[in-house]
């Protein structure tokens, strides 16, 4: 049986006094890169997209809520175990709180998208601490009251092409 990001059948306490969940073969890959310190921008997966027309902050915060309590690879943390081995820590749904940052006050246009562009490549591409982050990382630019940049950001540790399209299609 292959792991998946999204697949929690497979997962098994390695030890009755350790908290935790061992890691595929593929994630102590990635985990053992993020320790040397390599890498850290291959292994994003970054998503941006535009919304345009009414928004609904609070409605765009209680879908990903329910997205993260549904999915708890996106509330997992890689720590060291007590017998020196990363383990999944999998953290307790809780709301999610998605950072505004408003650049509607920028009355440039090419100015103003220049700053779209270059915060969404910032907050795309700003490294995971895997012991500590959630590794789904949610921004939201206001370009204006009906024009919205939607940055996510991903490690490879939890996700892979198909959960991409699973977050995407919820």
């Amino acid at each position: 049986m292959t792991s998946h990001p999204f697949n929690t059948e497979s997962r098994r306490p390695t030890d009755a006094n350790e908290e935790g969940f061992p890691l595929s073969f593929a994630q102590q890959r990635l985990w053992f890169l993020s320790q040397l310190g390599l890498n850290q921008q291959e292994y994003l997966v970054p998503r941006v997209v535009r919304l345009q027309g009414e928004f609904d902050a609070a409605a765009l915060e209680a879908a990903f809520s329910g997205l993260v309590a549904r999915h708890e690879v996106l509330r997992t943390r890689f720590v060291i175990g007590a017998a020196g081995e990363p383990l999944q820590i999998v953290d307790e749904p809780g709301p999610v709180r998605i950072p505004l940052i408003d650049l509607s006050g920028v009355v440039d246009l090419e100015a103003r998208e220049a700053q779209v562009r270059a915060t969404a490549d910032a907050e795309a591409l700003r490294p995971f601490d895997l012991t500590a982050d959630a590794l789904l990382r949610v921004r939201l630019i206001r370009v204006s009251d009906e024009d919205h940049v939607l940055v996510l950001a991903m490690h490879h540790i939890v996700s892979d092409g198909w959960s991409i399209g699973v977050l995407t299609r919820e």
